[in-house]
């Protein structure tokens, strides 16, 4: 992770991509969102969505995964390259997540941020804190999701 100081707003990353599967669906569904629209054919036809769609928890945990994977080999990069890396903190939480366009089977989503606001922590010193938008483009170039959330970043150590 970049330390916060280094963190641009308006930097945009791409963080991976993923193809949307029928098994990977129904997967998904039958453990967490079981609704006849993530499970069935069938029942998705006579649904409003008209076919087999992804829940939209499906799509916001591929969105972590990738986020994560991401940030993994960023990480790995940096010490290969000598570089100090910063600690991600916790996240406070996140605001404004709209499902805006159903996924269906074969569909690509590809997912990016972009950091939207950055400031200093009040509550705790060493830390700050940066806002990134979080969006998922299907192949079509429609958003299938978007949202904010927030995470605290580690500060650079200052010499006293």
């Amino acid at each position: 992770m970049k330390f916060w100081e280094d963190i641009v707003v308006g930097e945009r990353t791409e963080v991976g991509r993923h193809t949307f599967t029928a098994d990977g669906i129904k997967a998904f569904a039958r453990r967490f969102d079981p609704q006849a629209f993530h499970l069935d054919e069938a029942a998705a036809a006579r649904s409003h969505f008209g076919a087999l769609c992804a829940s939209g928890w499906h799509t916001a945990s591929v969105w972590m995964r990738l986020m994560v994977e991401y940030q993994r080999h960023d990480d790995e990069a940096r010490r290969a390259r000598s570089e100090e890396v910063a600690t991600l903190g916790p996240s406070p939480g996140f605001r404004e997540l709209k499902w805006l366009k159903p996924v269906y089977v074969g569909d690509t989503i590809t997912y990016a941020t972009e950091v939207i606001e950055k400031r200093a922590s009040n509550s705790r010193p060493g830390w700050g804190l940066m806002s990134i938008r979080n969006t998922g483009i299907n192949q079509k170039g429609e958003a299938a999701i978007s949202f904010i959330s927030v995470a605290f970043v580690e500060r650079r150590k200052v010499a006293a």
